[in-house]
């Protein structure tokens, strides 16, 4: 189903959004039949509970939706999705107030509580329709939902159907809808274009490896996004583990990402020069695949010592940062599913960034909570630059020892980041490992709403 509200002119229940703490007051206000009804039926306003108020003949006139205490709430992002996904086919309207400001993010996750992934299977969510309440900006939040549906889908979609040439296609689809141009060099033209790692990382593939390159806008400042695209990661000569690599259909969510933040982006029309790079390959196993102790030398002439063919991401990313750099834009941005170590640090539901630029964390994390998009900043440790330095070459792609490793990534891709203006990197986990409300098992956009929400303050808009 669109994720989009439901028409202004369409007739609605109302929906009263009760906090825990509150329910008696409202139920004072209300009539014996409404109270005997709410009382019999154990509606506690608590958080997830749902009750629909009968008319006089057996039809719903209105709805509760319990919102919890304050307490509560703090560990919850989308309260009123489960009203969505608990109500049915119906259409609502707010009938009060929702307090602690968190209107826009309910109204968001509302939408994106109609989000399920069904091309392989009816799986659309059965789900209620919310007008768009006052004091929205109803376009806005539904430009995000149409921008998340489109980072869930392409994680979602397996490497069968997700190789580079359909993430080229994806990226495509959307140059055209917003009248993008895009350029893409791929399999033996990476050489001759000087993209050596990109072609190594993905030269074992049957689907040849591949840059895309999209442009948007003429006038505003340079923003350059580079996504990490390996549609599928065996872990290369390396091999993962099966459970390991069980997950690995996902390691092109920095590419999803971008694409998503690049949509948003182009539909609300920001006043900028928008740039995304995307390296897209897959990491197989072939008789001419990369190998360990392999040394490539990366675009900008540094070269690198393959401990591990596993870590393959941040040599794909290295070549498209470097190009990026060479036009001096004034932001750059990396995503990528770059490290477990990550995960470990902060787990799945934050996006751990890097930067040195204190003005652009600060802005970012200043926003990202009211865009439920949480974030948190890791450091570019400066002693731990003597873990990527190998010694027979400038750089190692997977140091020994195990400590720091999404640090020490990082700071590989700094190497690479250095024509940029100011440079952030984001090692995302873009995938929900159990459903919740507003999320479902599966892909999942993060980072994008709050670099979204930041942009007219870093860029000055």
């Amino acid at each position: 189903m669109p994720l989009t509200f439901a028409a202004p002119d369409s007739s609605s229940l109302p929906l009263y959004v009760i906090e825990a703490d509150a329910l008696e007051t409202w139920l004072s206000e209300q009539d014996e039949a409404t109270r005997t009804w709410v009382q019999a039926n154990g509606f506690s306003g608590g958080i997830g509970s749902v009750l629909l108020l009968p008319g006089e003949a057996g039809a719903p006139r209105a709805a509760l939706a319990g919102f919890g205490t304050a307490q509560k709430r703090a560990r919850h992002r989308f309260i009123l999705a489960n009203a969505a996904s608990k109500l049915g086919s119906g259409i609502f309207h707010l009938a009060n107030s929702i307090p602690d400001g968190r209107l826009e993010t309910e109204a968001l996750g509302w939408l994106l509580a109609g989000y399920g992934y069904s091309r392989y299977r009816g799986n659309t969510p059965t789900c209620a329709q919310l007008k768009a309440p006052e004091g929205i900006d109803a376009v806005r939040l539904e430009t995000l939902a149409a921008a998340e549906a489109l980072t869930r889908d392409l994680v979602n979609t397996p490497a069968a159907d997700m190789g580079p040439e359909a993430l080229e296609a994806a990226a495509r689809t959307l140059a055209d809808q917003f009248e993008a141009s895009i350029t893409v060099t791929k399999g033996d033209a990476l050489l001759s274009e000087n993209f050596p790692m990109i072609h190594a990382v993905g030269r074992a593939a049957e689907q040849a490896p591949r840059l895309i390159d999209m442009r948007w806008g003429e006038a505003g400042p340079k923003l350059t996004l580079v996504g990490k695209g390996v549609c599928f990661d065996t872990g290369g000569l390396n091999l993962k583990p099966g459970a390991s690599m069980g997950l690995m259909k996902k390691d092109m969510g920095g590419a999803a990402n971008t694409l998503g933040l690049a949509h948003m982006i182009m539909a609300l029309g920001l006043k900028l020069q928008l740039r995304v790079l995307i390296p897209a390959v897959e990491n197989s196993v072939s008789g001419n695949s990369f190998r360990p102790q392999d040394i490539l030398t990366a675009r900008n002439g540094l070269t690198v010592e393959i401990n591990n063919t596993d870590a393959e991401g941040r040599l794909v990313l290295a070549d498209a940062l470097a190009f990026g750099g060479e036009e001096e834009p004034d932001l750059m941005l990396s995503m990528a599913t770059l490290t477990g170590a990550a995960r470990v640090a902060v787990g799945p539901d934050l996006a751990p960034f890097f930067t040195d630029d204190d003005a652009f964390a600060s802005s970012l994390s200043s926003v990202a909570h009211a865009a439920a998009d949480p974030v948190w900043r890791l450091p570019f440790h400066e002693p731990y630059e003597s873990m990527i330095e190998p010694g027979i070459a400038d750089l190692d792609n997977a140091p020994k020892g195990g400590f720091g490793g999404a640090i020490t990534a990082a700071l590989f891709l700094r190497r690479f980041a250095g024509g940029a203006g100011r440079y952030a990197h984001f090692d995302i986990y873009s995938w929900q490992p159990s459903a919740a409300p507003g999320r479902t098992k599966g892909g999942l956009m993060q980072g994008p709403r709050a670099i979204l929400a930041a942009l007219p303050d870093v860029l000055v808009l």
